[in-house]
């Protein structure tokens, strides 16, 4: 009974009537180590914010249109009727709204990613699914227009996916330490809009064209440049490029990595229709796969590269051993092959092959044949989000729009 009951105050609209004054039920959840006994987040204009009321279910009773509770399911035409049975009850409704506000006016601790524990988002679900409170976080950023989350143990662990506009003071505060609430850095709408592509691959060695001084517009940002080591980086952006007889290369952590078996992140460069070079260094994008074995995969790019020699709409991956293209620096820089690792277009052609690369940047040859299970070129979707803090760590490049 207490299930069917959860479900339907989670799906319908219901009212809630107490000592002659009425509610409006957001949601509600198990009240812990009560046996048949849930709680209602209630709301009422003008008296209370928001208070909690623990309600048994035998206390309860519903109407329908029928005059009966059906056993299962229910229908939007409900409303629940709770009669407070004595006074003592009406105390128990004074105690949680005094909680309540003592709870709201505690501030809630974020960590640096955006999260919280003992927390809540109220309203706006988009949807919910039964997993675990640490892939929460990670569901909302694959799920489409879900911008923030809440976790509860409901059901064993749901992870209540939400939508539009919110900020961190719209965060309420819960005396439930086990729940965690927390924000999407890619919650912003995308400047522009979603847009059908295709992709490619690429490691050519060569210093990223957004690493030089003013590429990006409104900032004086730049992506990081290394020297011959990959790694020793350098602090100015007037290095030349190792594919013009220079001494700076990419940094061998501008290579793609796996968050989980459907995200990963990474660097691109980009040609974009509307958009100039300085419009498209250093910002992000989600590109979604529609084709080959990655199709349903997402991964966040930003973009280092201006992609001067790519068709419109087209995003070339930088993948360790995927071919040096048009400008070869990797004979410079690791002693390769004339035309780098495998072949000039395309790159090595095994995960075997990847063992020919150095050592400090193999992983993201790897990585081609495990997350992305060595696709081909694959189209995809894309849109604009915001960088995610760990690519703008490894770029050092950010934008202000």
């Amino acid at each position: 009974m207490l299930e069917s009951v959860l479900q339907a105050l989670y799906t319908q609209s219901w009212s809630v009537k107490v000592q002659n004054k009425y509610f409006k039920a957001l949601y509600a959840f198990p009240f812990e180590h009560i046996e048949d006994c849930f709680c209602l987040w209630l709301h009422r204009r003008r008296f209370i914010n928001q208070a909690y009321l623990p309600v048994f279910v035998d206390s309860a009773s519903f109407n329908n249109k029928q005059g009966h509770i059906p056993s299962t399911k229910y229908s939007s035409n409900n409303d629940l009727n709770h009669n407070m049975l004595n006074t003592a009850s009406s105390w128990i409704l004074m105690l949680f709204v005094i909680i309540n506000s003592m709870s709201s006016a505690r501030a809630i601790q974020w960590t640096k990613d955006n999260w919280a524990f003992g927390c809540d988002f109220v309203g706006n679900d988009l949807s919910n699914v039964q997993i675990r409170g640490e892939d929460c976080g990670l569901k909302c950023v694959q799920t489409q227009d879900c911008t923030h989350f809440t976790w509860t143990q409901w059901n064993g662990g749901t992870c209540w996916l939400k939508k539009g506009s919110v900020s961190k003071n719209n965060a309420v505060s819960t005396d439930d330490k086990n729940m965690v609430c927390g924000i999407i850095d890619n919650q912003d709408p995308p400047t522009t809009p979603v847009s059908s592509g295709t992709t490619t691959r690429y490691w050519d060695c060569c210093k990223p064209s957004c690493s030089w001084s003013d590429k990006v517009s409104g900032s004086n940002s730049y992506v990081k440049s290394c020297r011959k080591d990959g790694s020793s980086v350098f602090d100015h952006s007037n290095a030349v490029s190792g594919c013009d007889g220079g001494e700076a290369f990419p940094c061998n952590n501008q290579k793609p990595w796996a968050i989980n078996d459907q995200l990963a992140y990474g660097f691109a460069a980009a040609s974009i229709p509307g958009l100039n070079e300085r419009d498209r260094c250093c910002a992000c994008y989600k590109l979604d796969f529609t084709s080959g074995p990655v199709s349903g995969k997402t991964m966040i790019v930003q973009v280092t590269n201006s992609g001067d020699d790519l068709t419109p709409h087209q995003f070339d991956l930088q993948i360790p051993g995927g071919g040096v293209g048009k400008f070869n620096g990797c004979t410079t820089q690791w002693n390769a092959p004339g035309n780098g690792w495998g072949e000039r277009y395309g790159g090595v052609s095994s995960r075997d092959a990847c063992f020919g690369l150095p050592e400090a940047i193999r992983a993201g040859c790897f990585f081609r044949f495990d997350w992305f299970k060595g696709a081909d070129n694959p189209t995809m979707t894309y849109s604009r989000v915001k960088c995610p803090a760990e690519l703008v760590n490894i770029s050092g490049c950010s934008r202000s729009d």
